[in-house]
Formats: structure tokens, sequence, C-alpha cells
């Protein structure tokens, strides 16, 4: 006679749409795994266990909380503990001890895949305890936790556990709802149901992590649950299809599926029962269920039902550069309109103190490999005036303010723009302190300048540029010392046939000489406190100081057709500067071009268009870096190529080359070339002093 492998029934509160009879393999033995659903029906629930004891190797009781929702059930967890005590001649479980170990496994695994995955994660726990194990563990990575129930919002069941004469008054206050007839329970329960769902849907629409079961979803839309992660269970190929219908981008499916047809924790630990065939009595320990989980090679899935993809959240600090920006937000535009001058001066010292606050929400980047980041632009007050005018520690709290503030949004890595990357330590004291990854920028500033250089000798074409980029004339770097300058001399060390460096910090300049000589052998490097007598025979310069407003070069001394990339902020060349010299191309450091249709507020750049230090920061976000990458004042020279390469597989470009008034058209560069070569055919060549190598 053949063989018949053990029975695991698995009776669920649910209807039997979903039932199933089939033979599987698990742990190397064969079982038939039956599901019966008997809709909310708890006599038929315990008829069954009492039915199949006697030939069952063990019983899986599931669906309660599904049920509820479903409106099959309205009683409470009583009635099912009296379903799972209908017998004692064989094991009967709902999972719970299996599901905790399974709800833990899952988060970890994906922040092993994903590092960094969960951190800051605006999270909402629609189901209940069920969901405890999940919620705990989530808050090592994440504080931005909400529970839908008011009563775990509120910390209601811990309060009554903690106080036995608060839960025997609050059990006593419902005793007389639970003798209630079902449908009329269902009527007085049926506002706070809806109230109950309203809520969860709002909290779910600015959440990026939902915690729930497929069935407490049901009437949430697209609107809902758009890029969301979802953490559930036991999800069938109909159900991702669905969930994908409904926007969802990641599913994390906490139960595995070794089998044909998708079953719940409560059958996987049933089945563990069967496999020990341990006593109904003896529970599976936490070792047990460790040692099958490792043995049957169960793992939780990520499911990607519209294709796998990282959604990534970032911020980044900006502040008003002059009195101007302060006009770009209200009640201070109209003040600025009707003010006169000195009352703005009282303004820009006032607007020093104001609390960080977000100025844009920034969305629609899309890299070419399918990941999407989003943003936040959050504003300190302080003009660089005001900034060097307090000390370093004024304006760290402040940034440590507005870290506090990206991570109440969510973001997993923070971006210095501008002077908030200078003052003080460059961003590593904020860097220790804040709650989050700190970046300033600057190493894709500095490739961004150089890349924006390169772009601008070869549109305007009257200095040798060799087939790999190799300016053959001379380049200098003003402010040379400094954490941009720095590496763009190091760039232009063998990328040009001369370089000038330019600093009065004298010993920090006869260092960066020698380090660039080791570093590239046969560089040709001269070195000056002030640019002035090399300054008319550069083809290139680039100007990297934090001279806040300071002159920093006597444009009138430049040669006609030389290229000057102002990576300072604020600039080191007015828009008066530059108009003085319609035969020199002055470009504003080396603006990037995000991939996708990003929305944002205006910032002072073309659409799309972002500085290299932002878009740093939304580079390290698409790849998943979550990580303190550029801070102090030495960038590192393998990052500064490192975020080169991510920006190029994340889709980043050269924006389109900008001046002080904007866009530079080919008509704008034909132009300039055009005066350059009238300037050149009258103006004498001044000769340039020898410098000492």
């Amino acid at each position: 006679m053949k063989h018949r492998p053990p029975l695991v029934l698995n009776v669920s509160l649910l209807g039997p749409d979903r039932d199933y009879d089939e033979v599987v393999t698990f742990l190397h033995h064969r079982y038939r795994i039956k599901r019966i659903g008997v809709s909310g029906d708890v006599e038929a629930a315990e008829r069954l266990v009492r039915r199949w004891a006697g030939s069952a190797a063990a019983i899986a009781v599931t669906g309660l909380r599904e049920a509820r929702v479903a409106g099959l059930y309205d009683g409470d967890q009583r009635a099912v503990d009296q379903v799972m005590a209908a017998t004692d001649e064989v094991p009967v479980t709902d999972g719970r001890g299996l599901l905790d170990v399974l709800q833990e496994w899952a988060v970890r695994f994906v922040d092993a895949e994903m590092p960094g995955f969960f951190s800051n994660a605006r999270t909402v726990v629609l189901s209940g305890h069920r969901q405890d194990r999940a919620a705990r563990v989530l808050r090592e990575f994440t504080d931005n936790i909400e529970f839908a129930d008011p009563l775990l919002r509120f910390g209601v069941p811990e309060r009554l556990e903690r106080n036995p004469l608060l839960h025997a008054a609050a059990d006593a206050t419902l005793l007389p709802l639970r003798l209630l007839p079902g449908p009329v329970k269902s009527q007085v329960r049926m506002p706070g149901s809806l109230l109950s769902r309203t809520l969860a849907r709002r909290a779910a629409r600015d959440a990026d992590v939902v915690v729930a079961t497929y069935d407490e979803l049901e009437g949430f839309g697209l609107e809902d649950l758009a890029a969301k992660t979802l953490l559930s269970s036991a999800i069938s190929p109909e159900r991702l299809a669905d969930l994908g219908d409904r926007g969802v981008d990641l599913v994390v499916d906490v139960v595995p599926q070794p089998f044909r047809v998708t079953v719940t924790a409560a059958v996987l630990e049933a089945l563990m029962h069967a496999a020990v065939h341990r006593s109904a009595s003896g529970a599976l320990t936490d070792d047990d269920l460790l040692e099958m989980i490792v043995s049957a090679g169960l793992e939780p899935r990520l499911l990607y039902p519209n294709g796998r993809k990282r959604r990534s959240r970032f911020a980044f600090v900006i502040h008003p550069l002059s009195q101007e920006y302060l006009a770009n937000v209200e009640p201070l535009a109209t003040i600025a309109k009707v003010a006169p001058s000195p009352v703005m001066d009282v303004v820009e010292k006032a607007a020093a103190y104001v609390p960080p606050f977000t100025y844009s929400h920034v969305t629609g980047i899309v890299s070419p490999t399918g990941d999407e980041a989003e943003g936040w632009l959050i504003t300190v007050g302080g003009t660089p005036k005001e900034l060097l005018a307090h000390s370093p520690e004024f304006t760290y709290s402040r940034l440590l303010r507005a870290a506090e503030t990206a991570r109440k949004l969510g973001a997993q890595v923070m971006g210095l723009g501008a002077f908030t990357k200078v003052v003080g330590d460059a961003g590593v004291t904020v860097a220790k302190k804040a709650p989050l990854p700190v970046t300033t920028g600057n190493s894709y500033s500095a490739s961004g300048a150089l890349w924006a250089a390169h772009d601008a000798l070869r549109r305007l074409g009257l200095a040798e540029v060799d087939e790999q980029g190799r300016l053959h004339g001379k380049a200098m770097v003003v402010g040379a010392t400094g954490a941009i300058g720095s590496v763009c001399a190091r760039l232009l060390a063998v990328a040009s046939a001369e370089l000038w460096l330019v600093s009065p910090e004298s010993a920090k300049l006869l260092a960066l000489k020698r380090d660039i000589e080791r570093e590239t052998p046969g560089a040709v490097v001269h070195v000056a406190a002030t640019p002035d007598e090399a300054l008319p025979e550069m083809d290139l310069v680039v100007t990297a100081t934090s001279g806040a407003g300071k002159r920093v070069l006597d444009i009138m001394a430049v040669k006609p057709g030389c290229v000057i990339t102002d990576v300072a902020r604020p600039l080191d060349l007015s828009a008066e500067d530059v108009a003085k010299r319609p035969d020199v191309l002055v470009v504003e450091s080396g603006e990037i071009e995000l991939p996708g249709d990003v929305r944002m507020r205006d910032i002072g750049l073309p659409k799309n268009v972002v500085y290299a230090c932002l878009a740093e920061t939304i580079v390290l976000a698409l790849e998943g870096r979550y990580e303190t990458f550029t801070v102090g004042r030495q960038i590192e020279w393998p990052k500064v190529k490192e975020i080169y390469r991510l920006g190029l597989k994340h889709g980043m470009r050269l924006a389109t080359i900008s001046g002080v008034n904007g866009v530079y058209s080919d008509e704008d560069v034909a132009g300039i070339r055009e005066r350059a070569l009238a300037a050149r055919s009258v103006r004498p060549v001044r000769p340039v002093r020898e410098e000492v190598r």
C-alpha cells in the first residue's frame, strides 16, 4: 500500500476562495497541506479542528485580522483561542512565534541587501500587535514610525499592561460591547473603523514604508500606495499584480514561499511541528525555528511588481547669497519692494536667526538605471556676510537643526551648500553630530568645474586642446590651497602644459606644489601669492576662493579669449566685472543637468540644472550610498573620480554653460570668440616673469 504523506491542515477564518490541497516537500519529507476557509464561522472552525485532530500531524489557524477587515468576523481573539484549544491531540498554531522571527529576519535581510534602505524611512504600521516585532526592529533604523491604530499611536496597550488596575477597569468597561450581538457590535464600531481607515490612508500617503497585510489595504488606491515599499506576508502572484497596479514599488514578503501555492507563517510553523514530531503541548523554541529556517533555506522575498528600482531620499541645505535672495520668499519679498536699504540690512541680520524651513520639495529625478530620488531643499537664513559675522558654532547649531528637519522628512543623506560648507571645519563637526550622513559636495564641484572649463575651451576654440583633452597652454587656479581649488589644481596639472597656483597661504602653497609634482611627474607648476603677474598669459583661470565678495583678480588684465571658471560662492566675479570684458568667457562653475523631469522651486538656474554640490548629494542618493562622502578641507582625489563615474552612471550631464547673465548660446560663444580674435590682433603680449619651479 502506498504511504500517505502526513497532513498539515490550515483552518482559515477567511473564505474558501484560496483553498488548496497539495503535496509538498519540506525539510526532505513529503507532506500534504490542505486549506479550508470558513468565512468567519468560528464554530465551523472548531468543528474542523476537532474533526481533523486524529489524522493531521499539525494544524494552523489563520485569518483572524484579515477576516475582521473583510467583515467576515467581528469577534475578538478569545474566540480564536477557543478554536486553537479545541483539541490537545495535535499541535495547533497561529504562527505567531515563527512570524516574529520572520519579520525581524526580513527587515535585516533588506538592510543587508540594500544598506541604509530603512534609514529615516517614514513608516506607517497598519497592523496592530501582529506587526509588533517588525516595528520594533525598524526602530533601529528610523524614528519616523507611526501607527494607524489610534490606541497604538498613543501607547494605550502598553500603559494598560503596566497598570493591572487600569487594565481591569478597561476590561470591565468593554464588557457590555462584547456581549452585544455581532451585527449590533459592528454598527457600534463602524464610526471608529471608518475614522481609523481614513487616518491610515492619510498616513500612508506621506510614508515611504507601509507595514500591513494585504487585506488591510482594501480601499487603498494609487494615490495612497504609489512609490511605496510594503512590508507584508503571504503575497500570491495575483496579489502582487494588484499591488503593482496600485503603484507599489517593492513588496517585502516576510514569509518565504517554497511551494507552488502561497502559504502563511502559521502553515510553515505547523510543518515545522510535523517535522520534529513534537507533542501537542511542546512549543518550538527560537533555536528550533532558526535551525529549520536555515535547513530549509528559507528567505524573505523582495518582489518588484513594476520592475526593480531604488527610491531614495536626500536633503540639501541652502541659504541666501545676498539680500536680493531674501526676496525669493514671503513675506520678505513684499518687504524688499517697499523697504529702504537700512531696513533690509536689519532684515538680513534678523534672517540669520530664522529657524530652518523647507524651501522646496524636489521630485522627478529618474536615473537611466530606473532608480529615483526625491528630496528637500532646506533653508537657513544667514547670508555669507552674516555667517562670517558669527562664530562657527552659530552656524553649526543651525545646520544641526536643519539636519533634524531632514531626518523627520525621511532624508537618508544631506548635503551642505554654498557657505554652509565653508564655515568652521567645513562640515566635519556637523557630520559627527548630525542624525544622518553629510556631504559638502566638494568632490563633484571640483569635477564639475573642470568639466565646464574643458567644454568652454572646446566651444571657444582659441586654445589648443588635443584629442586626450590636454590643454597645450597655461592654466591658473586662484584659491589653490582651498578644498575645491586644490583638487582643481591636481586635475589641471594632468590636463594642461603649465599651471600657476595662487594663494596667500605660502606654506600650504609650497606643500601643494610639492605634492602635485610627486603625483604628476613632469608637471610644470609655478606658485604665486597673487595672480597679477602671470594673469595676462593664462588660457584658463579657475577661481575657487572663499573671499565672500572680495576682489580676487583684475579681469581687465585677462587675456582676450581666456576662459574663467568661477567656482566660488558667492561668485568671485560680479556681473559688473564680467560686463567689462565681452571678449572673455566667464563660466559660473560646472552646473549639472539632472536626469528626469525635475520639479523644484527656482534656485536661479535653468530647469533640471543644479549646482554640482547638490548633484553630489543626489548621486549618492541614487546610488544608495548613504554615507558621509566629502567633508573637511582636503578633498580626496579618488572620490573626485568616483563621484564623476557615478554621476555618468546615473545620467548626470554637464549643463549648458551658464554665466552671470544666464545660459551661453552658440551665438554668444561665437561673439566672444570674434571679439577675442579682434582684441588679440591689436593687444600687445606682456611677458610673464618666470617663477621658481
